[in-house]
């Protein structure tokens, strides 16, 4: 088939382009949905995603917006070449005599291309969700202070760098890999669905047996089975937002006494930077 003549270090430069660029255009979009997914009904700084996204841009600058963005954009890379090496393999190993893979086949190369991805994605999501909640905390701390007792946030937010040597620091290796279960049970379903139907999507726009499908068509079958792929991994990819451990998360409601709040926003400030 055409794509067999595509050489595998040629995809694996496409892929990492394509992701950076994927990064670079939809981060903002994805901040803004980790920090209304982490605010908690109690102290709501934001009402809706242009709502978060002009907050963040009037608290923190234009950059602001892609505050965690240096973790994907470094990790990207590796990770889309894991993903379509191990696809690639996987689709090569189960044909037979170069035949037409079936559904059932394409599905399980998709469901090892996202078990091995997780190896990068894991690490990645971790750090940078955190810190683009940390981004939330400081918003939270300018424009709603009444929800946070002084001294016990702190004013400064972590680097990628500094959560890294922290949590190696005290949990090695396994620390990076909290939550792998997680990203498992977003990543693989993700694969699974994405891979056959991008590839049985595209077929239907080739020119001829053999022929390549326009970029168009490779285009709009991109968006399809992506989109089709998210929405069905969405309630994983919540989960994982809003972990237990989430650092900073809001304070429930004070009581009269205020005591609920202050011992809420102290526990925060305890988890903040490392994660549980």
């Amino acid at each position: 088939m055409a794509d067999k003549q595509i050489s595998l270090p040629a995809k694996l430069i496409n892929g990492g382009i394509a992701g950076l660029i994927g990064v670079s255009c939809v981060f903002p979009i994805d901040l803004a949905k980790t920090r209304l997914q982490n605010q908690q009904n109690g102290s709501r700084l934001y009402t809706s995603m242009s709502d978060c996204l002009i907050k963040t841009i009037r608290s923190e600058g234009y950059f602001g917006m892609y505050r965690g963005s240096a973790v994907n954009l470094t990790l990207v890379t590796p990770e889309k070449a894991i993903k379509l090496a191990a696809n690639d393999f996987f689709r090569q190993y189960l044909s037979k005599d170069g035949q037409k893979l079936t559904l059932v086949k394409e599905m399980l190369a998709g469901c090892g291309a996202g078990t091995c991805q997780v190896i990068v994605t894991t690490p990645m999501e971790m750090l940078k969700i955190q810190l683009q909640d940390a981004g939330r905390i400081e918003a939270q701390r300018k424009l709603m202070p009444e929800t946070v007792v002084p001294g016990t946030v702190p004013t400064k937010s972590p680097t990628a760098m500094q959560l890294t040597r922290e949590l190696l620091k005290e949990k090695g290796i396994a620390g990076l890999y909290k939550g792998l279960g997680a990203t498992l049970l977003r990543d693989v379903p993700f694969s699974i669905i994405y891979f056959p139907l991008f590839a049985n999507l595209n077929d239907l726009g080739k020119r001829g047996a053999e022929g390549p499908a326009p970029f168009y068509v490779s285009f709009l079958a991109g968006c399809l089975a992506g989109s089709t792929a998210a929405v069905a991994v969405n309630p994983v990819d919540v989960e994982m937002r809003i972990p237990p451990s989430c650092i900073g998360s809001a304070p429930e409601p004070a009581e009269e006494d205020g005591s609920d709040a202050e011992r809420g926003a102290t526990e925060n400030a305890s988890s903040f930077p490392r994660a549980r």
